[in-house]
C-alpha cells in the first residue's frame, strides 16, 4: 500500500512540474520602438522556446535533457538581449 501511495506522489508532482514548465515563457520586454531588431531577436527567443516544449511534449519529455539545455541557452541569451537593451539605453542611444 505504501508503495502506491509513493507512486500516486511521484505521478502527482510530475505533472505539477511538467504544467509548470508548460506555462513558462522567456521574458518580452523589450520596446520595439526603442530597438527594434533586440525586439525581434527577443519574439524569435520566444517561438523558439514554444517549438522545444512543444517537441518535448510530442516526445514524452524523453530528450535525454536537450530540451532542457537548450531552453537554458534561450534564457540566457534572452537575459543578453536585456542586458544589451539596457546598456543602449544607458548610452543615450
Amino acid at each position: 500500500m505504501k508503495r502506491i501511495a509513493f507512486a500516486a506522489v511521484l505521478v502527482g508532482l510530475t505533472l505539477v512540474g511538467s504544467v509548470a514548465l508548460a506555462q513558462y515563457q522567456p521574458g518580452r520586454d523589450i520596446w520595439y520602438s526603442r530597438h527594434p531588431n533586440l525586439a525581434r531577436a527577443q519574439d524569435l527567443i520566444s517561438q523558439a522556446y514554444g517549438s522545444i516544449q512543444a517537441a518535448r511534449q510530442a516526445n514524452e519529455y524523453q530528450l535525454n535533457g536537450h530540451a532542457a539545455r537548450a531552453e537554458q541557452l534561450l534564457d540566457a541569451a534572452n537575459r543578453e538581449l536585456k542586458l544589451a537593451a539596457e546598456t543602449s539605453n544607458a548610452e543615450g542611444r
